[in-house]
């Protein structure tokens, strides 16, 4: 038999008789090894441990730790509640069944059959069961009509929709137990590795997203190796819903969404807009420092801007329908980029011009489905701190690592250390779904990857994951809570360049196209405050909250006193209030503590006659009394530093 070379995972290399499995390969690194590992990774694509490998490649065991080792154990987690299902509920009939970020889910039709919460935990029980025989999921490849006539015997639409589109391709299968699946995979070796399971809900979801199809049933659910896992899973999930920030919101007078506006169109409250702004304030600076310069551009564009860039038809379904005014359609602004290029192509520049760094916190408007609105996560207008950036091509890499670092210093100044970054580079498969040259998009992923080398990133490449005009740097945040976010991006873009025709005027006195960075450090404001919030669970740092301290009269006597107190922090630009309600003290306290301001200062008798505050500090109680200036100095350093503490 033929032999074949293997990278191993320490980069050393080995040979192996071809059609070895990434099982065996395993077992002969360590027995350990093998009883940990989930799938492998072999060129960079998840397979089964149980898949021969032909041909020389380079090769990764994938354990419970790993993205790729995740995802496989729930994918095999979904066919095994889809096994369970079928045993309860015979006849029924399945969508599909993906592993998401955090578990996975299954769309499936019950017929008439409405899922109940006692449904789910018979279903989770029945997961258990299945789970004990410890049996292997086993991959097949079929001809397509093959697999055509099982899903036409068995009855199941939905399969048969999707083999349509896989029509004159191999067909896979998975079986374990007494279930067969149409799947690409892949798997974990058996279902025995699968120990704790917990369904966590139902939800109604069009078939394949489309309003015009049928409603069906997603289930979602989480599996882990252990009950400790899950358990620390619940609880992060309770604690998820403490920080909610749709009800931090409301309770904290941030925003407000209400059908009387429109879904996914948010309200910022007085307090919120307080929040939002001084975020903008302390980017906008920094982006001041670094030579960016500011421009505002329009809500909405002729649709002939947006055809050019592409943005339109290809993503009309994310897009706002065009409004006719006179002789001219005009679409809600989808992106700000078209925009922006506009500016730059107005006048000439030399190359002694650039780069030249346009900056705006512009609003734009996608067309999203009610069903997937979520607080400020997904909304139908959002506001981006965008920035197009023209170069030379020998600017680039100097321009990226600039980039990255002003990502890095927002990141770290709002307390999230835990973050690391997807190289999102093209399909290679799939050339049809980008534009441009193939040279442009080799000199551009090579540049991303240079400049995250030289930043020394911790990074993984995202095959696919690229804009249709260029590859990117995404940056994936871990909140307080462990869950992983997506949040600021840099792209390259050597595509948009060329269907807007910018030029500059090189040293040789010949056009030469500019290369253009897209990045937003924040994404969209409204996400990265939804985020913001439950990170810090509705506590903000001292600088970032909108009412930094309250000053709290114990008697109406002491509500001169309390005036000039308050009189003085305004005017030393604290955001400060004063509750001279005729309540108790205590009863004001609470309520302050509740609202979560960092600061209350207490002012009765011995207050007054010493010239102090007594200071209580929100979740630690009273500090004791302080002269006022020592307060107040003590606070405008805090701010003036961003702390996250106090």
């Amino acid at each position: 038999m033929a032999k074949i070379t293997i990278t191993l995972p320490d980069g050393s290399t080995k040979e192996f008789e071809s059609g070895i499995t990434g099982l065996q390969i395993a077992e002969s690194i360590s027995k350990g090894l093998a009883r940990e590992a989930l799938a492998v990774e072999v060129n960079g694509e998840v397979w089964d441990l149980s898949r021969g490998i032909l041909s020389d490649a380079s090769l990764k065991i994938l354990k419970w730790d790993s993205d790729g080792g995740k995802y496989a154990y729930w994918h095999s987690s979904a066919h095994l509640m889809a096994e369970a299902i079928e045993a309860l509920y015979p006849g029924t009939k399945f969508g599909i069944g993906p592993p998401i970020e955090t578990g996975f889910y299954y769309d499936i039709d019950f017929g008439d059959h409405n899922l109940t919460p006692e449904d789910l935990a018979k279903i989770e029980t029945k997961m258990y069961e299945l789970a004990a025989r410890d049996v292997p999921y086993i991959r097949e490849e079929k001809k397509w009509e093959d697999a055509v006539a099982y899903f036409k015997k068995k009855g199941d639409p939905y399969k048969l929709e999707l083999l349509e589109e896989l029509k004159g391709q191999t067909i896979t299968f998975y079986q374990q137990g007494n279930f067969t699946d149409l799947c690409y995979g892949p798997h974990i070796p058996s279902t025995g590795r699968i120990k704790a399971i917990k369904l966590l809900s139902v939800a109604g979801a069009y078939w394949r997203g489309s309003e015009k199809n049928k409603m069906l049933q997603r289930i979602y659910g989480v599996t882990f190796p252990s009950k400790k896992e899950l358990d620390e899973y619940i609880f992060r999930l309770e604690e998820a819903k403490r920080r909610d920030h749709r009800k931090l919101g409301q309770e904290l007078e941030l925003f407000l969404l209400t059908p009387k506006v429109g879904g996914g169109l948010p309200l910022w409250l007085p307090k919120g807009t307080i929040v939002r702004e001084t975020l903008e304030n302390f980017l906008k600076e920094e982006q001041r420092k670094r030579g960016y310069l500011p421009v505002v551009t329009p809500h909405v564009g002729s649709i002939n801007l947006y055809k050019t860039s592409g943005h339109y038809p290809y993503y009309k379904d994310s897009q706002f329908t065009p409004v006719k005014v006179e002789d001219e359609e005009y679409l809600l602004k989808p992106m700000n980029c078209p925009h922006h290029f506009q500016i730059y192509a107005a006048k000439p520049h030399s190359y002694r011009d650039l780069p030249i760094r346009l900056a705006e916190f512009g609003t734009v408007y996608r067309y999203e489905q009610s069903g997937e609105l979520n607080g400020l996560i997904r909304v139908r207008s959002f506001t981006v701190d965008d920035s197009h950036m023209f170069m030379r091509q020998d600017q680039l890499k100097d321009e990226l690592c600039k980039v990255i670092e002003l990502i890095q210093l927002v990141f770290t100044t709002l307390g999230f250390q835990d973050f690391k970054t997807r190289l999102s580079f093209r399909d290679p498969k799939n050339k049809e779904k980008y534009g441009g040259e193939d040279a442009l998009w080799i000199q551009a992923e090579r540049d991303i990857k240079e400049a995250a080398d030289f930043m020394k990133l911790n990074y993984y490449i995202g095959i696919g994951e690229a804009a249709f005009y260029g590859p990117k740097i995404d940056f994936m945040v871990r909140d307080a809570i462990g869950r992983t976010w997506q949040l600021g991006t840099v792209q390259v873009d050597y595509v948009m360049p060329e269907r807007f025709n910018l030029e500059y005027i090189g040293s040789d006195g010949q056009k030469h196209r500019p290369v253009v960075i897209h990045r937003a450090p924040f994404g969209s404001m409204e996400r990265f405050i939804g985020v913001l919030i439950e990170h810090f669970a509705g506590e903000f740092p001292l600088w970032l909250a909108p009412l930094q301290a309250v000053v709290l009269s114990i008697t109406d006597e002491h509500i001169s006193y309390a005036e000039q107190v308050t009189a003085e922090l305004k005017s030393a630009g604290i955001r400060v209030e004063l509750d001279d309600r005729n309540e108790k003290v205590n009863r004001k306290i609470r309520d302050w503590e509740t609202k979560k301001v960092p600061f209350m200062l207490v002012v009765g008798d011995k207050e007054k006659a010493n010239g102090t505050v007594a200071v209580r500090q929100h979740k630690k109680g009273d500090l004791g009394a302080m002269a006022r200036d020592a307060f107040v100095k003590k606070a405008l350093e805090n701010i003036q530093q961003k702390a996250l503490t106090v």
